[in-house]
């Protein structure tokens, strides 16, 4: 073996301690798949709510922050990307990766971004601004954002907007969800929007744009939206 080919493979054995990445490692796909009801969710569809009114999704856009894989009550694997924007209508943004070999019985993870992440100011990656998901330095990250239309509106264009966040007390949005596991394998979590909106008033209820104590109630209600499937 030439001296090249060795001091090539040293570099790659190297840059894989220094990145915690095992080059042998086997991973799983952990796929997000927003839905209505039974149908993937699609942006230029109208969804039925009940014989007279349906409701348009634009934009359906989360944090997923601090993913967990427990056993018991033993945390057995972190992600080193502490932070996930999920996009709805963004294929790429769907699928993470969780090891192949790891046992375990839950899953944990962080529905939005942690007090100490936004008192530290705009980041980069998924945390930019330019993502469209940063308010300000002072409420700053929107943890979830839905907004599309529906004639139940009375708003211009029938639209209405929860973008739903805070980190200050008592305006803590953050949610903590466990999902209990029966298999291994390829993993999809789905998130099913009809049981958020019919938890809704849409006549009544159509615009959080800023921290408050309803955003903190429906950030609630999202966490009762998630189901596993498995391959």
């Amino acid at each position: 073996m030439s001296l090249s080919k060795i001091l090539q493979m040293s570099l790659v054995f190297l840059l894989s301690y220094l990145t915690g990445v095992s080059l042998f490692a086997q991973s799983n796909n952990f796929s997000f798949h927003p839905i209505f009801s039974n149908q993937t969710l699609k942006s230029e569809l109208y969804y039925k709510i009940n014989i007279t009114d349906s409701v348009q999704i634009t934009s359906l856009k989360f944090y997923i922050s601090n993913l967990e894989l427990i056993n018991g009550t033993k945390t057995v694997w972190e992600d080193k990307v502490k932070y996930h924007l999920v996009d709805a209508f963004d294929e790429k943004t769907l699928v993470l990766q969780i090891p192949s070999n790891s046992n375990f019985t839950k899953i944990k993870f962080q529905l939005g971004i942690d007090s100490l992440t936004n008192v530290s100011g705009a980041m980069g990656g998924d945390l930019d601004p330019t993502k469209g998901m940063y308010w300000t330095w002072q409420s700053g990250y929107i943890n979830f954002k839905l907004e599309g239309n529906s004639n139940l509106c009375s708003t211009r264009h029938h639209e209405f907007q929860f973008h739903l966040g805070g980190y200050q007390y008592p305006f803590n949005c953050l949610q903590t969800v466990f999902i209990p596991m029966k298999s291994s394998g390829n993993i999809t979590l789905h998130m099913d929007v009809a049981k958020f909106i019919e938890q809704l008033s849409l006549s009544q209820l159509n615009h959080i744009m800023s921290p408050s104590k309803e955003a903190v109630d429906l950030a609630e209600k999202i966490t009762e939206t998630f189901s596993i499937s498995y391959e």
